[in-house]
């Protein structure tokens, strides 16, 4: 029926409706280079996560058009619960205004071989902390989704104290991660903490392998503490690799890990210097952004809009894996293991490729396999001594009001140098 449905719509000139996905995601393959962060007085604050204090307004969306034609595009914000489905509140119960604001702050590119237009949204205050989805529509038409983003809003109510304690199995700490840690909610009254409070840990910003409803060790209502030590396999990370990277900020004078560029074709074609398999190599310390994107400009004028677009080719050198699904992903691509970020194997230059349109920046990927047999990390290898982001989230749930509050955000460095 669904099918049958569609396919009439087609006949008609009638677009099928959009979905509302409660994640990162982009509804139209024009919206490029999207960006939800916390504007604070930091160089590259664009590599800051999506999380701000109750108290702040420092949360700026950035994205493009690649149209080149205004559009007049309005946003609205979806209170969810900690597993990222949307709670029962009305808009005045977290909301200080009226939940639709138009995105009203845009410019032209100027001088790129794409044309676009980059908009730019500053986020309004919540009352509430906890989880929001940021959607963004066409012509006040809240079913034409153009773009859903999350962010975090929290009130540090909670302290949180660090474990170093080693955990769990032997031989999974060479290639793991493990956060054990201990929760002091003294000065907060929860009830039944075991059951009303939920924890979610994310690595390097992360949705995709977050661990959700994490269970506590011990509780100890007697001098309101929580235990989180792990002694389950599952509650492990791995702890991958450092992020390879490619740096195409400028056209004329190429960056790192750029293997050749042709200016014959609109746009202009970049190739990224072929990789190869590091699962078995030693590991080697270098600075990375954590799979993160930074848009910058060496050659002329503002990052944001005389920046080009252009079609990148990455390559990994491996031999054909058959029915194995490789992926290069990223913060790029929201770390998507779909379509468009699959690899496909080219017998003429025997490696997997695929070529993704990317703006002028600093870039972090890795190659992630789906298939049983070889392992998601199996081009990446995993090691302990890998530097990794994370982010504790504890929710709890009251009475009133009746929904997940975000009471204690603690962002963690492992390896940091």
């Amino acid at each position: 029926m669904v099918l049958i449905i569609s396919i009439l719509l087609a006949l008609f000139g009638v677009e099928s409706p959009k979905k509302l996905i409660y994640e990162n995601h982009t509804y139209e393959p024009e919206i490029k280079s999207v960006q939800l962060y916390s504007a604070k007085r930091e160089i590259r604050s664009h590599l800051l996560p999506a999380v701000t204090r109750i108290d702040q307004n420092d949360l700026v969306l950035e994205f493009d058009d690649l149209r080149n034609d205004i559009n007049s595009y309005y946003a609205r914000i979806i209170h969810c619960q900690y597993n990222w489905t949307a709670s029962s509140l009305r808009d005045l119960d977290f909301m200080l205004d009226y939940n639709e604001f138009n995105v009203n702050d845009y410019a032209y590119s100027s001088n790129t071989q794409i044309p676009y237009v980059h908009y730019r949204f500053n986020l309004p205050r919540v009352k509430l902390p906890g989880n929001y989805l940021l959607v963004v529509y066409r012509e006040g038409n809240k079913s034409d989704i153009i773009l859903s983003h999350r962010f975090m809003v929290f009130e540090n109510r909670t302290n949180l104290k660090r474990d170093n304690q080693a955990s769990g199995a032997i031989t999974l700490r060479s290639t793991n991660q493990q956060l054990n840690f201990i929760l002091d909610y003294r000065g907060m009254e929860i009830v039944n903490p075991f059951e009303s409070v939920h924890v979610v840990i994310r690595q390097n910003q992360r949705w995709d392998n977050a661990r959700y409803d994490v269970k506590p060790s011990f509780v100890r209502e007697d001098i309101s503490q929580i235990e989180y030590r792990f002694f389950g396999d599952d509650k492990y990370f791995s702890a991958g690799n450092e992020f390879r990277f490619v740096d195409f900020r400028s056209i004329n004078f190429p960056g790192q890990n750029t293997d050749r560029i042709d200016k014959t074709p609109r746009p202009y074609h970049l190739w990224v210097q072929p990789d190869y398999p590091r699962d078995a190599q030693v590991y080697t310390q270098y600075p990375d952004i954590n799979g993160q994107f930074n848009i910058e400009n060496l050659d002329n004028g503002s990052a944001e809009t005389a920046s080009n677009y252009i079609d990148v080719t990455f390559t990994l050198k491996a031999k054909d894996f058959g029915k194995a699904k490789i992926y290069v992903v990223g913060a790029f691509n929201q770390w998507k293991k779909d379509a468009e970020s699959l690899m496909k194997f080219n017998p003429g230059v025997e490696a997997y490729q695929n070529t993704v349109l990317l703006k002028q920046g600093w870039y972090n990927y890795q190659y992630l396999v789906d298939d049983n047999q070889l392992g998601p990390y199996y081009f990446e290898g995993s090691h302990f001594e890998t530097e990794n982001f994370y982010e504790v989230l504890v929710y709890y749930k009251p009475f009133q009001p009746n929904t997940d509050l975000l009471i204690g955000y603690f962002p963690i460095q492992i390896n940091a140098r």
